[in-house]
């Protein structure tokens, strides 16, 4: 068997993609060297301790079908869309060197014409005469016999939509977990004319046989072409579900009130694994006893804005004469945890 593996993914499924990494990254045999080069369409990827509800304008990607991705390893939220290609480098212990792999990438954008370095924990960075400008951020993972590699060059991003999703809504969460540091960022194609995700992975692949001194065919896999990997569907299965990217968050507190022409209505939900562990609701309205059976009811639903609003609109047949304020404070609820 080859020291050497080296995949490429046709796919643009962040869900896809970071499944395929845990399958490799859990089966690989010690003897191995892995380079796995892919992207993804319009993703929010966030580290694995991280809260999205803090770190992400939820609502707004879902209005524009950007989907999240929790990896497993640590490190901040980024945005990717197809001018970002990603790689993962990964070997056993005691070979694998976080160092090696950031000098194959450095080496590879020489290559291209690019001069970088590497610049604090885990990004690479060119000198421009505005100072320096983050185009790769990286982040690790390490077991006890293994460790991996993977972050993404900017080529062509469109670093306006950086601020679109990136920005969460002034929500006023009490939220533990690792926060976001935003560096300023460039395209490589400010400083290299029409570079191609092709030319990208071509450098990254040279660089990386030239290193170890051996090359391997890639192989090329899809959702079309899966790759032959025991577990890959379940670990695909828990990958693009909402209880591993949404449901993983590290425990927070939200306050929520507003004013309306009825009342005023303050909520204090405390959150736990994606779902209301506690809720407590304070109103002067006048009539506060449906409020307070909706209190008893979230308790124990998922954080998400429509099973939220769906307790509230259940209510309305068993109080009909608060009918529009619980449709009203549904709507409210629904927009304020999205």
């Amino acid at each position: 068997m080859s020291a050497l593996r080296l995949l490429i993914s046709h796919s643009h499924d962040p869900w896809f993609n970071l499944a395929v990494e845990e399958c490799i990254f859990r089966q690989m045999p010690a003897t191995q060297r892995v380079l796995f080069l892919w992207r993804n369409a319009d993703t929010v990827v966030i580290g694995r301790a991280q809260n999205p509800w803090k770190e992400c304008n939820t609502r707004r990607m879902e209005q524009d079908n950007v989907k999240l991705a929790r990896r497993s390893s640590g490190g901040g939220a980024v945005f990717h869309d197809l001018g970002n290609t990603c790689f993962t480098f990964m070997a056993a212990k005691p070979e694998y060197d976080k160092s090696v792999s950031t000098a194959i990438v450095i080496d590879a954008l020489r290559r291209l014409g690019v001069s970088a370095s590497a610049s604090g924990r885990n990004d690479l960075v060119m000198e421009t005469a505005e100072g320096p400008r983050k185009i790769s951020g990286s982040a690790y993972r390490e077991t006890r016999d293994r460790g991996f590699h993977h972050g993404t060059l900017l080529l062509n991003a469109d670093l306006s939509r950086l601020a679109n999703y990136l920005n969460p809504d002034r929500k006023k969460l009490q939220a533990k977990g690792i926060t976001s540091v935003r560096g300023r960022v460039a395209n490589l194609s400010d400083f290299v004319e029409q570079i191609s995700h092709q030319q990208v992975c071509d450098a990254v692949e040279a660089a990386f046989f030239d290193h170890y001194g051996e090359r391997v065919a890639p192989e090329y896999i899809s959702p079309d072409a899966a790759p032959d990997l025991p577990g890959f569907a379940e670990t695909f299965a828990r990958q693009s579900s909402w209880e591993w990217n949404f449901g993983q968050a590290p425990a927070f507190s939200h306050l929520l009130d507003e004013r309306f022409v009825w009342g005023g209505v303050e909520l204090h939900f405390d959150v736990e694994k994606g779902h209301i562990t506690r809720c407590q609701m304070f109103t002067d309205s006048l009539e506060p006893t449906p409020l307070e059976w909706l209190a008893k009811r979230l308790e124990g639903s998922a954080y998400r804005s429509e099973v939220l609003k769906v307790q509230c609109d259940a209510l309305v047949e068993e109080f009909p004469d608060q009918a529009s304020q619980l449709r009203e404070l549904g709507a409210w609820i629904a927009q304020a945890v999205s």
